[in-house]
């Protein structure tokens, strides 16, 4: 996953609000964060989200929120659940 553009260190990443520990669950390359396993998003269907939406039933596969916290510009900022890159 990138870097919000303009994030500074200390980074914090947290994989379903559990932090992970730079060099053991990811390392960071430029701008990058590379995980050292693979990250699980669930992926919702036109017709699945459809369903959801009107309330037939939830939805259940596994997915992986990932938060991120970084400084900018002298403050600490929060992303949350960001997008993961497909390998």
């Amino acid at each position: 996953m990138r870097l919000p553009r303009g994030a500074e260190r200390p980074i914090r990443v947290f994989i379903n609000g559990v932090e992970q520990r730079d060099g053991e669950g990811y390392s960071i390359h430029g701008a990058e964060i590379v995980f050292s396993r693979p990250i699980i998003k669930e992926r919702v269907s036109r017709a699945r989200w459809i369903v959801m939406l009107i309330g037939l039933f939830g939805s259940y596969e596994p997915n992986e929120t990932i938060d991120i916290h970084y400084r900018h510009g002298g403050e600490t900022r929060v992303l949350e659940d960001a997008p993961v890159l497909p390998d």
